[in-house]
C-alpha cells in the first residue's frame, strides 16, 4: 500500500550520503534524484524512501511522534543496520533488541533528527 515515505533534511549532499551507506545494507540503491530530493528502493516497483528539502524552503524539522519503520528481514540484520546508523553518527533512540513476544527492533534519529527503525517481526 505504501508508495514512498518522504522524510525532511536541511542537507541533502550529506543526508544522501547517510543513506547510500545506511540503506545499502538492505539492497537498497538511489531510484530517483533531483535538484531537492533523492529516493532509494530496492527494486522496480517497490516502495522508497525519499529524503528531501522541504518544497516551502523553510527549515526541514523531525516531526514529534513520526517514525519510518524499515523492515530488515531479519534479527541479525536488524542489529547490523542499527549498528551501521550508530557508527554513521545517528542518535540513540532504542538499542536493537526484543519488544515482546514477536517483534524485535532498532530505534535511532539520523542526521536531520528524523526517527527510524529496523524491525523484524
Amino acid at each position: 500500500m505504501i508508495g514512498y515515505v518522504t522524510i525532511g533534511t536541511n542537507n541533502l549532499e550529506r543526508a544522501a550520503k547517510y543513506y547510500d551507506d545506511l540503506l545499502a545494507g538492505l539492497g537498497a540503491k538511489r531510484a530517483m534524484e533531483a535538484d531537492r530530493y533523492v529516493a532509494w528502493a530496492t527494486g522496480a516497483g517497490a516502495p522508497m524512501l525519499l529524503v528531501m528539502k522541504p518544497f516551502d524552503g523553510a527549515p526541514a524539522t523531525a516531526g514529534n511522534g513520526t517514525m519510518v519503520a524499515l523492515h530488515a528481514g531479519s534479527n541479525a540484520k536488524v542489529d547490523e543496520l542499527y549498528k551501521k546508523a550508530i557508527a554513521l553518527g545517528s542518535k540513540d533512540e532504542g538499542a536493537a533488541g526484543p519488544r515482546g513476544d514477536n517483534f524485535y527492533a532498532g530505534y535511532f534519529r539520523d542526521l536531520d533528527g528524523n526517527k527510524i527503525a529496523f524491525f523484524n517481526m
